[in-house]
């Protein structure tokens, strides 16, 4: 009976974590969360699906296709498919930051040092966080 009750305990602790961290079609995942996203190569556009999130081929523009051409540049077959981690903490092993230098049409324009580089990530970005990071550091690895 104790076994159970702890079990349906831990159950309902997930589930509320869940709730949390999944509210109104948004991920809203705690600044120092990893999360990873599979770009590919659409119709010559750098895109990615997040079913959860309902987004279909959601292109990367003004700056970021630029920015993710350099990260895959050793990334074999990357135009087929990558893992994009992202956050708004630095992690091991990061390969780019991006900057927040302004907001313009519903999205925000990052700067990245690295490749001396600006880019617009559009309002999808709102699907992951609930306020636009003042950071971002990424990685692109194979799938």
């Amino acid at each position: 009976m104790k076994k159970r009750l702890v079990v349906i305990l831990i159950a309902g602790l997930v589930l509320l974590g869940a709730a949390v961290v999944y509210q109104n079609g948004r991920l809203n995942a705690p600044a120092n969360a990893l999360l990873v996203l599979k770009p590919y190569r659409h119709e010559g556009s750098w895109v990615f699906d997040d079913v959860r999130l309902g987004l279909f081929k959601e292109p990367f523009i003004a700056g970021i296709p630029e920015i993710i051409d350099k990260m895959v540049k050793d990334v074999p077959n990357a135009d087929r498919g990558f893992r994009l981690i992202f956050s708004a903490s630095p992690f091991p092993d990061y390969e780019i930051e991006l900057v927040w230098r302004r907001e313009q049409d519903g999205g925000n324009w990052y700067y990245c040092e690295e490749y001396d580089i600006e880019g617009w990530l559009c309002p999808a970005m709102y699907k992951y966080y609930s306020e636009s990071p003042k950071e971002i550091y990424a990685k692109a690895e194979v799938l």
